[in-house]
């Protein structure tokens, strides 16, 4: 059953209950105000009936059954009275009232309602000089019989009437509720990982349908972007691999070709060691930025970022031999001014990748200054490299990504991007200031601890 379907019967049925509701209170209420009029109206015969015979006196039995006859108001009306011995006074067209049913009725009350058959009937209690009298008045109320079964039918064709009108609206209304959804989903099928860019049409964005779409778009776009960086993932990653793998292959099938001095051996087998280091490399970097994009809980504790920046600087001289470069830090007489909440493994491959990068494009010295400010650790490190060109900036941080004028230095542009994500983790604020041919500046700002 789709939705459609089922709001419909589901609006169909809370109508017909309600409807069934209000037409059993209808009823209800109708009942009690015709059967509370008629016994107001037999407990005045009673009394009229008493009065007429035992107050009156020139009104005997044979006049008072003469007055009944000819002033019959009620159908198949009896009326009986009798002495507080239930011995008979008076009847008249006694159908029901035996002596049986008039004891059964008799009450100590003044005023006592009850049916006998299809007959209502009430018993009256009437004192004339210190004696008690019982009166018994009992009737078929047949108009309230006829009006009940008209109210009925017309309480039974009016719900009848209605619930079809309900289904009707309904379905009409649930249509036109779900049309909206029905053109998301007629959208949806039309996009595939080849139409990431359609997008559905988001309203006035404000009903839920709207913020449906709303957040479906999210979703796409997120997608999108995902899609678009597995495939430059894909694309340049081979290319990155396949590159050296092919020089490779080349040379060794060179080397092979004919006999070769030890000198060449070694000076080939020299050159696939450097390559097999560069592959290495590429592939430990493409595993640590998998291994942070991924959504799993790093752990977090207090680390001191002097001490981080120390370690990247230390390794990063064996690795650049010869290389200044040159740390200012402002230290504080609180020894907790420099601690931050974060990674040390990961905060030592972010700050190695930069020094990294500050070196390779760059032959001076490279600088490194840590200031402390109220609410932050603002670190900068800057060179006097190559610089990035001002319309690049803005793409730095995409994996493989490298400025136009890297071409003829290595790399694999996956260094800032390793950054950038490290970075994110640690709700690290990152900029970069570069100008072509002048350098490039650095700047991460950390939240102190307090």
């Amino acid at each position: 059953m789709n939705i459609k379907t089922r709001l419909s019967f589901q609006f169909t049925l809370i109508v017909a209950l309600i409807l069934l509701f209000f037409s059993v209170l209808v009823y209800y209420f109708s009942y009690s105000s015709q059967i509370k009029k008629f016994r107001e109206n037999l407990l005045s015969s009673a009394k009229n009936t008493a009065i007429l015979l035992i107050n009156v006196t020139e009104v005997d039995s044979t006049l008072l059954k003469k007055i009944h006859l000819s002033t019959i108001s009620w159908e198949n009306e009896e009326i009986a009275l009798t002495d507080s011995a239930h011995n008979m006074i008076y009847s008249n067209n006694i159908q029901y009232l035996s002596i049986k049913e008039i004891r059964l009725n008799s009450d100590n009350d003044i005023i006592n309602y009850f049916s006998v058959v299809e007959k209502d009937g009430v018993c009256y209690k009437h004192n004339f000089k210190n004696r008690t009298y019982d009166v018994f008045v009992m009737a078929y109320d047949k108009s309230r019989t006829e009006n009940l079964l008209e109210l009925r039918g017309i309480l039974f064709w009016s719900i009848l009437f209605s619930v079809w009108l309900s289904v009707l609206f309904s379905y009409f209304y649930s249509k036109k509720a779900i049309k909206p959804i029905s053109k998301i989903i007629k959208s949806v099928k039309e996009i595939n990982s080849l139409k990431l860019s359609n997008r559905l049409n988001e309203g006035d964005r404000k009903d839920e349908i709207d913020q449906l779409a709303i957040t479906f778009n999210e979703m796409l776009t997120n997608l999108e972007i995902a899609f678009k960086n597995q495939e430059d993932f894909v694309s340049n990653a081979s290319h990155e691999l396949r590159t050296p793998l092919t020089v490779m292959i080349g040379e060794s099938d060179y080397l092979l070709s004919r006999e070769r001095k030890q000198e060449e051996y070694i000076n080939h087998i020299s050159g696939l060691v450097n390559d097999l280091k560069e592959i290495n490399f590429l592939l430990n970097s493409l595993l640590e930025l998998a291994h942070i994009n991924r959504d799993i809980n790093i752990l977090f504790s207090r680390v001191r970022i002097d001490e981080i920046i120390f370690n990247a600087i230390h390794q990063l001289k064996n690795k650049y031999q010869g290389r200044k470069i040159i740390p200012k830090i402002q230290y504080s007489e609180e020894g907790n001014d420099l601690l931050i909440n974060g990674n040390a493994g990961l905060l030592e491959i972010a700050f190695k990748n930069l020094l990294d990068n500050a070196c390779k494009f760059s032959s001076e010295e490279i600088g490194i200054e840590l200031l402390i400010t109220d609410e932050f650790i603002d670190i900068s490190i800057s060179d006097k490299g190559i610089g990035i060109p001002a319309n690049e900036l803005a793409s730095i941080y995409r994996p493989f990504k490298r400025a136009s004028n890297v071409k003829f230095i290595g790399g694999f542009g996956i260094g800032l991007s390793l950054v950038a994500k490290i970075m994110e983790l640690h709700s690290a604020v990152l900029n970069v200031f570069s100008v072509e041919n002048k350098g490039t500046r650095i700047q991460i700002l950390f939240k102190k601890i307090i």
